[in-house]
């Protein structure tokens, strides 16, 4: 893997720390090997379901990742659940037998070779290695923290004969809606409560990844829900689904509303961010492909730059007033080669106005999230709102 490193801690605002957001390049140098560096801020006013990763190069594609949760004592859904605790966190990731270093930078036609779940699972013509076992008794009720700690692939997640309430989305609490199944794209989170209401034995817990030619055969992209008192064997049960996903449907709990007039280009700055594939296989911008500046953008700031013009890398950096309602679209997302393609905005969630697979528009109440799919159709104009209400350089990147 690269020996460089540094470390992101994806949805945390780092509120008056933007200086820890972990981002090689933007807020730090990269550490090299025999160095240390020590990250020290407080996720003020933040609960829910996050993660770490390495945030240089593609280093944490080779295993630097894992699951991070801020409890909520006070948390509104409490009721909804009996259980919730290390053993309720379920992470789902894509895995290279080949080191991400040897694969390359740019990811041209690169598949993975299996779904991970908590760090287990087989692949095709491969062992069959022991998978993970999620164990349950019957008549509880628990939250499962859905964390993709993905880095390509977007996974279908489902759990044979069982229902899943999301109530929380990217750390975002949500009006409890019911689903069989979820798309989960890289970065995203889902809290999930289910109830273990069913016969007791064991069930499937799948994950069908997004890498063509995917399959459950040899019990790939699978996990294994476990009634208290059943056999240790693999399950028999069979994937059912009646509830269909619909984004749309996801509404905040806390405070809903997109910020601004609610209407498309009403905002106080209103972006349109042009996605595609340049010649060398890099994605863009509106054609600009971001290149690591010499000097993080954070250092160059205090440095004394301030507008674009004067920011590194040229193209990639955009100035936007304090307290002000930002809106962007993505329109036509088919022209960056992959898609659909999940974007991430760093130090803020937003609130998404338009959602992929649709035209119509919610300002009322808007999912909240820090990771949305752009879609997959030439039609699709997905739009997002938020305030600038935390300074800082960040990221957008998918």
């Amino acid at each position: 893997m690269p020996l460089e490193t540094s470390v992101h801690w994806h949805g945390l605002f780092q509120h008056n720390s933007s200086w820890a957001d972990g981002v090689s390049h933007v807020s730090q140098c990269p550490l090299r090997q025999q160095q240390s560096f020590e990250y020290r801020f407080q996720p003020t006013n933040q609960t829910g379901t996050y993660w770490y990763h390495s945030h240089y190069s593609t280093q944490y594609c080779d295993g630097l990742r894992g699951p991070l949760v801020v409890y909520d004592p006070d948390d509104p859904l409490a009721d909804l659940y009996d259980v919730d605790n290390e053993t309720t966190v379920i992470t789902l990731a894509d895995w290279y037998h080949t080191p991400s270093i040897q694969l390359g930078d740019s990811f041209k036609g690169i598949r993975s070779d299996s779904t991970l779940i908590n760090g287990r699972g087989r692949y095709a013509d491969g062992p069959s290695t022991p998978l993970s076992i999620f164990n349950v008794t019957s008549g509880l009720r628990y939250r499962f923290r859905v964390v993709s700690l993905s880095c390509d692939s977007a996974f279908n997640f489902t759990i044979d004969g069982h229902r899943m309430t999301i109530i929380e989305v990217d750390g975002n609490e949500v009006v409890p809606v019911e689903v069989d199944s979820i798309p989960i794209y890289a970065g995203q989170r889902y809290s999930v409560v289910v109830t273990a209401n069913q016969t007791i034995r064991n069930y499937w817990i799948r994950a069908l990844s997004s890498v063509s030619g995917s399959s459950y055969d040899y019990g790939q992209n699978m996990a294994i829900l476990r009634y208290e008192g059943t056999a240790d064997e693999d399950p028999t049960s069979i994937a059912t689904y009646e509830l269909a996903f619909d984004e749309g449907n996801l509404h905040p709990l806390v405070n809903p509303g997109a910020p601004g007039v609610p209407e498309i280009g009403k905002a106080d700055v209103n972006l349109q961010f042009s996605v595609g594939t340049n010649s060398s296989g890099y994605f863009t911008i509106n054609n600009v492909s971001f290149t690591d500046p010499t000097v993080p953008v954070l250092l160059q700031i205090l440095s004394g730059a301030r507008d674009a013009s004067q920011l590194l890398p040229n193209g990639s950096v955009y100035v936007l007033p304090s307290n002000k309602v930002i809106e962007i679209s993505f329109p036509d997302p088919t022209s960056a080669k992959g898609s659909p393609h999940p974007i991430h905005l760093h130090g803020h969630s937003f609130d998404v106005v338009r959602i992929a697979g649709s035209n119509t528009t919610n300002f009322v109440n808007p999912v909240r999230r820090d990771v949305v799919s752009i879609g997959n159709s030439s039609t699709d104009n997905v739009t997002i709102r938020f305030k600038t209400d935390n300074a800082g350089p960040w990221f957008l990147h998918w």
